[in-house]
């Protein structure tokens, strides 16, 4: 197996991308997991004859789901555009001013 020095730039940008999945990921179960708990309180929850699709009950669904869009468009999409740019320029920047101390 090869090993990898810590300061290896590419080692580093691999490794920053798998926490990136790792945490959209953890992201996207836990939201699986709790709407399907909501789902089936509000399931139990209906009285006779009242229909199951109503606002309140998607309400947490699509809100949080637009919060895991994002959060899905940030780690896969991130390698190009701003948001890479920003991290570089950042990175840099950090690393100039260590340097200096």
């Amino acid at each position: 197996m090869e090993t990898f020095d810590e300061d290896d730039i590419q080692y580093l940008n691999a490794k920053k991308q798998v926490d990136r999945l790792r945490g959209f990921y953890s992201h996207l179960f836990v939201y699986i997991v709790v709407n399907i708990v909501i789902v089936y309180y509000n399931y139990n929850d209906l009285k006779p004859g009242e229909n199951y699709f109503q606002f309140k009950n998607f309400f947490t669904a699509i809100f949080w789901g637009i919060g895991v869009l994002a959060h899905g468009l940030v780690v896969f999409f991130s390698e190009t555009g701003f948001i890479k740019k920003w991290e570089d320029k950042k990175t840099r920047e950090l690393m100039n001013k260590q340097k200096n101390y």
